[in-house]
């Protein structure tokens, strides 16, 4: 495999993800993928540039290289669903819009997804694990920001328009609620904006199996409406004039996670 992914270790205890924001395709995926999938529409667009103040704030960074169509990395490697209803798997065969992905015949084989689990899914999982250990060994504690975007408006997987700011937590399992509570307050503070906590995203399986208050690592995902920051149809254009109001308030949603983790353990 080409580059998989891109880390930068930080200075405070914060870990921010980034499972969907890579562009990278296999040979095999990009021979084999419909018209209307080559333009990656199902990508969390811009995330990095979106966060790109986060690295300045001391948090550490991974983020993948490749696209979601290769390998989900938000999913588990035995492809368990998540979610009740429409969704996607670990090796997606729709689009957010429930068409086919690949074209007739054209679906990577098991011997190729099996190389995309081992040569992309595992480094990136390895990854956060050592990091958040790292961050626990020298901090007491690892604060996880598993961050998300997607299109405001897709019928196939939900009802009506997204909230703009939906933070998942898997129902209270994956962080402390006094740290949840508090990010519903700052996003309060904004009422230009709405949020839901635990809503039709409660977080993925990176929040789902590395947050672990009992191990004091606490997990986070938020999914962001794109129409925050950028156009939402082709060529998915980010929108400055969108974002920097968006980054004032994702800057107020880490500070707050910081903020916490230190009242909380002292450090």
């Amino acid at each position: 495999m080409d580059k998989v992914l891109s880390f930068h270790q930080g200075r405070l205890p914060l870990l921010i993800s980034m499972p969907h924001a890579g562009l990278g395709l296999t040979e095999r995926v990009r021979d084999g993928l419909v018209d209307q999938a080559r333009s990656l529409p199902d990508t969390d667009w811009h995330i990095p540039r979106l966060y790109d103040f986060a690295r300045d704030l001391g948090a550490s960074v991974v983020a993948a290289e490749y696209s979601r169509f290769v390998i989900d990395l938000n999913r588990p490697d035995d492809d368990k669903p998540l979610y009740a209803g429409a969704t996607t798997g670990l090796y997606p065969a729709t689009l957010f819009d429930g068409e086919p992905l690949f074209k007739d015949g054209q679906v990577p084989s098991a011997d190729e997804r099996a190389t995309y689990l081992e040569g992309i899914w595992r480094p990136y999982h390895d990854t956060i694990r050592r990091e958040l250990e790292r961050l626990r060994t020298e901090f007491g504690y690892a604060l996880l920001w598993d961050a998300h975007s997607i299109r405001s408006l897709i019928p196939h997987l939900f009802d009506g328009k997204l909230p703009d700011f939906n933070l998942g937590t898997f129902n209270g399992a994956s962080c402390d609620p006094e740290l949840a509570e508090r990010l519903q307050g700052v996003c309060a503070e904004f009422p230009q904006y709405s949020h839901v906590l635990n809503g039709r995203f409660k977080g993925g399986h990176i929040t789902r199996h590395y947050g672990d208050p009992s191990r004091q690592i606490h997990a986070v995902q938020l999914e962001l409406a794109q129409s925050t920051y950028m156009n939402e149809v082709e060529p998915f254009a980010y929108r400055e004039d969108l974002a920097q109001p968006t980054q004032v308030v994702l800057g107020r949603l880490l500070e707050t996670v910081l903020a916490w983790g230190r009242e909380r353990y002292g450090r």
